[in-house]
């Protein structure tokens, strides 16, 4: 799954001469919490709504409504963007854009193309929504999850059992514990696993959890 699949495309960007108050706006009106900053094609920065914040009213300032309006109205864009900007590939993988985020802490990362032009934003909703696409979690599969050893043919000895109930394995997930052991969770197309959980349990792979979502 890549980036250029899950991203917002074609995103709303802004200049470095553009206002804070203008900057408020199209982030209040289109629900936004990051606008990248192009000049010309070149990508110079990006202004999240924790920037805008920062220089909104508080209640320990000694200006009136009407003087932070006034100054907020004249003052870029530029002089509160972020200019180190964290941009990944289109062609990139959700997952080095998942870990991107992790690694800087960060909620979305700007979507650039081989030239470096903005073609895209992707942020951490569309993260979460490829997981759950890859999961299954929407489809009304039944879960089944279980522990093993991390060793070779352990995925052909489990894909045997399906295979010969014709039970379809409609996604696959390991994930590697502490003890060394691996625990994989599969979504499959069955509503009774009662066989299938005996025939599993018999080659050494008892299951552990099962859920049936609907």
């Amino acid at each position: 799954m890549f980036v250029e699949s899950r991203m917002t495309a074609n995103p709303i960007t802004i200049n470095s001469t553009t206002t804070i108050a203008d900057a408020s706006e199209i982030m209040r009106n289109n629900k936004f919490r990051r606008l990248p900053v192009v000049d010309g094609e070149k990508l110079i920065g990006i202004v999240t709504d924790r920037d805008l914040r920062a220089v909104s009213a508080s209640p320990a300032t000694a200006l009136s409504i009407f003087e932070l309006n006034y100054l907020l109205a004249k003052m870029k864009v530029k002089d509160i963007m972020q200019k180190e900007v964290i941009t990944i590939s289109s062609v990139a993988t959700i997952e080095e854009a998942a870990i991107l985020m992790y690694n800087h802490r960060i909620g979305g990362l700007v979507v650039v193309d081989e030239h470096g032009a903005v073609v895209g934003i992707i942020t951490e909703t569309d993260i979460f929504k490829s997981f759950v696409d890859i999961m299954g979690l929407v489809d009304g599969k039944t879960r089944l999850t279980l522990h093993t050893a991390d060793k070779v043919g352990v995925l052909h000895d489990i894909s045997e059992v399906f295979l010969a109930r014709n039970i379809n394995i409609t996604s696959m997930v390991n994930y590697a514990l502490p003890d060394g052991k691996v625990e994989m969770v599969i979504r499959a197309d069955i509503a009774d696993t009662e066989e299938l959980e005996k025939a599993l349990a018999d080659k050494g792979y008892p299951i552990s959890h099962v859920v049936h979502i609907k």
